[in-house]
């Protein structure tokens, strides 16, 4: 993934740089997701957050590279923003943390300032509960079906 640079607000041809593609792709996949919903300024130009620049960066992983159709993908995001994620970055969930830099904010701070942050932490919880749960019925099962 490319680094997203450290900005309020994105304008279209920023994000297509970002990511690779033509303005009238971002366009198009602003009427085929509703998550995707860049803010208008007065003028009209489409200013993206980076939380949008993130999504613009999962819809184009899960069409280009994991080969997802449209509705595909659409069901995929629905199925949850932490779902994909947690699908994509298993190694960086097992990864130890890294130390904070000197001129980062605290974890707190960060969530404070970000509240979708907060969200997709939480929203990560929740799905790792879930497979734990799964995990362990399926576990159950073997033993049952190895039990003499």
């Amino acid at each position: 993934m490319p680094e997203i640079p450290d900005k309020v607000y994105f304008k279209i041809g920023e994000v297509s740089r970002l990511a690779e593609l033509k303005p009238y792709v971002l366009r198009y996949w602003e009427t085929e997701f509703g998550v995707l919903r860049p803010k208008k300024s007065r003028t009209g130009q489409r200013l993206y957050r980076r939380s949008d620049v993130e999504m613009v960066l999962r819809i184009k992983t899960l069409l280009k590279e994991r080969r997802f159709t449209i509705a595909g993908a659409r069901a995929e995001l629905r199925r949850g923003k932490a779902g994909f994620a947690a699908a994509d970055d298993t190694d960086t969930l097992r990864a130890a943390p890294s130390p904070p830099q000197p001129d980062e904010q605290p974890v707190g701070a960060q969530l404070a300032a970000d509240p979708a942050l907060l969200g997709q932490l939480q929203a990560r919880d929740e799905l790792l509960q879930h497979l734990r749960a799964e995990l362990e019925q399926l576990r159950s099962i073997v033993r049952q079906q190895l039990s003499p």
